[in-house]
């Protein structure tokens, strides 16, 4: 039975009813024609198998069969699929011990021989153009061309590589050929031997690769022990490496994987990982062991993102290609990382905070100036928003502060229980509130109230400067913007009345009500006394802010000229002549708006330079002698 359903397999034979001796006969024929056609199929096979036996040929030694001939390397492999097709068909038939099966395993020993030598030599000889940025370049994971019938003659390839460029050709042709090799070999029984050589020359590849890009194997104590100088360098050096990695090294194995061994799933998986599974690791593996150290640095925030965003942007990609059940522990390193990637974020947010609450220095800023605390906390704080994608995700079930310690004034104020602002919106809106809050603090060691006022006012301005040209324009809003706006008005108009009220007070409240000569004179003498003062004191104050600095002063610089002009029109003819007018009257309207120009500059003070001296002289010196203009 066996011997039949062979025969019925390789030949498909029909069997219409004859009689007992014609249909002995028509069988005694059919194996005659078999035994012919099986010693016809194995001479021809040991014609061009011997013919390539590096072992009997000198020719055969030093020459490539498939750079040598394409044409006689389809004949070679067709001839080897023959063999071991008869040589099933022979143990069908005549059992293991036939003389012609004999023969025909030793051929096919010579064969596999041989067509080791060639895979081995096209995956050496083609390291260049089979390196994975070749390939991944080259195609998108589509099937190489598998039947032979594609390369029936030189013609047909040469018109194929018309196509590509010359180098995609030989990278197109070598995967080509490898897989034909393949194909074979497995189909022969050679898989082991096949997969072996594939693994020793591609590992090596893929070894030197991460090697060249930097990526080496490191132990936590060893990442511990460097300096953040050495460690931000290796991480920036790890973003290049893993960005060439998933672009080109990874996948582009991953595709001449698939194409060259496209018959066999499991020959597929066992190659690419044994290849390319360590090296994975060790990359992916990196940024676990830079988000376990303890080192603090304020560009460290600011790397555990970039790390973080590289491999879950890469996400997809690491799942398909390293989708192997074999390759999951990439996969699980990948995660591994990325949680602990995150659980650094939180921990750096929470490191931020505190840098901000444990600030203890007690340096008054002249002039109300910004405080150094608003500079680098705004300048950590726009950068951190635009990784607001990543944080997103990161904070998302990150608890938000209590309630009860979040002034409604500073952060959210829902319509309405129900609506809940976003949470990366909340901790954004909270880091600044705390950030608010310390310099409310600091601004209570100036004497001068009024200064402490426009110190806050300066910093709240530069806080809400940063928010609009920034990404935290979108996180906080615009509702929030314009409530912190508000606080700025509310501390300019606190501090117009402190620093500038004796000068308002000097003059009376009806500024064209009729008084005495020598009332006049009074409120002239006290408006010049008052206003040098003001103007002096003010004159060192500094406001940053273009747009809030002319705001300030229009609104002083216009109330007060306009009441002065008032009292200066209506009163300064009963002052006497002008003898006299000049000795109570020092500023005429106009001069008033010209001091207006030269304040909240920050030019005048103790140590000031030469240009600010000659300045501060020359208007001291101008307010001595202000000539009266009638």
């Amino acid at each position: 039975m066996p011997r039949k359903g062979m025969r019925s397999l390789c030949f498909s034979p029909r069997t219409p009813s004859f009689s007992t001796s014609e249909s002995t006969a028509s069988s005694t024929n059919r194996r005659r024609f078999s035994e012919s056609m099986i010693e016809q199929t194995i001479d021809a096979a040991a014609t061009i198998i011997m013919k390539w036996d590096a072992d009997t040929s000198a020719y055969a030694k030093v020459t490539s069969l498939f750079y040598e001939s394409k044409r006689e390397a389809l004949q070679f492999i067709r001839s080897v699929n023959e063999l071991q097709k008869t040589m099933h068909l022979l143990v069908s038939e005549q059992g293991s011990r036939s003389e012609k099966l004999v023969r025909a395993q030793i051929l096919m020993q010579t064969a596999m021989k041989r067509l080791q030598k060639e895979f081995y030599q096209i995956l050496s000889m083609n390291r260049a153009h089979l390196d994975p940025e070749s390939v991944s370049t080259r195609s998108s994971r589509t099937s190489a061309r598998s039947s032979t019938s594609d390369f029936d003659d030189d013609d047909e390839i040469r018109t194929a590589g018309d196509s590509i460029s010359e180098i995609e050709e030989v990278s197109s042709m070598a995967m080509s050929d490898l897989k034909l090799i393949a194909d074979c070999m497995i189909a022969s029984g050679y898989a082991k031997e096949c997969m072996h050589i594939y693994k020793i020359i591609r590992k090596s590849i893929i070894d030197e690769g991460i090697y060249k890009l930097g990526i080496e194997k490191l132990s936590s104590s060893q990442v511990n022990k460097m300096e953040w100088d050495v460690l931000d360098l290796k991480i920036k050096n790890w973003l290049e490496a893993e960005k060439i990695s998933m672009r080109t090294l990874f996948t582009g194995e991953r595709i001449l994987c698939d194409q060259v061994f496209a018959t066999s799933d499991l020959i597929k998986e066992s190659c690419f990982t044994e290849i390319s599974k360590e090296a994975a690791i060790l990359l992916f593996g990196f940024p676990e062991l830079v988000a376990k150290t303890k080192k603090y640095s304020p560009e460290k925030m600011f790397r555990v993102l970039d790390m973080y965003s590289a491999i879950s942007e890469d996400w997809k990609e690491i799942e398909t290609i390293f989708s192997f059940e074999s390759t999951s522990t990439v996969r699980l390193q990948s995660l591994d990382s990325l949680v602990r990637l995150s659980e650094s974020i939180r921990s750096l947010l929470i490191d931020f905070e505190s840098t901000i609450q444990k600030d203890s220095s007690k340096t008054m800023i002249p002039g109300g100036g910004l405080h150094p605390l608003t500079i680098s906390s705004m300048n950590y704080l726009t950068l951190l928003a635009d990784y607001s994608n990543i944080l997103t995700d990161i904070i998302s079930d990150w608890p938000p502060p209590a309630k009860s310690t979040l002034p409604a004034s500073f952060l959210f104020s829902p319509d309405s229980e129900d609506s809940k602002a976003p949470a990366i919106s909340v901790r954004f809106a909270w880091l600044i509130l705390v950030l608010l809050c310390k310099l409310d603090g600091k601004a209570k060691h100036y004497k001068d109230v009024s200064l402490s006022y426009l110190f806050l006012a300066n910093n709240l301005q530069h806080v809400i400067s940063r928010v609009r040209t920034s990404n935290l324009q979108y996180i906080l809003g615009e509702e929030w913007i314009t409530k912190h706006e508000a606080k700025v008005k509310q501390f300019t108009s606190n501090y117009e009345p402190l620093a500038w009220g004796e000068v308002f007070a000097s003059l009376p409240e009806n500024p064209t009500a009729p008084i005495t000569a020598s009332k006049a004179k009074d409120c002239f003498r006290k408006f010049n006394a008052s206003f040098e003062k003001a103007y002096w004191k003010q004159r060192s104050c500094i406001v940053p802010d273009s747009k809030l600095r002319e705001e300030i002063k229009v609104s002083i610089g216009t109330k007060l000229v306009t009441l002065y002009r008032d009292f200066y029109n209506t009163h300064i003819s009963t002052v006497g002549d002008e003898r006299s007018a000049r000795l109570f009257v020092r500023f005429s309207p106009e001069d008033i708006g010209n001091y207006f120009s030269d304040l909240f500059y920050g030019t005048v003070s103790s140590g000031s330079s030469s240009t600010s001296s000659s300045v501060s002289s020359h208007h001291r010196r101008q307010m001595q002698r202000s000539p009266l203009r009638v």
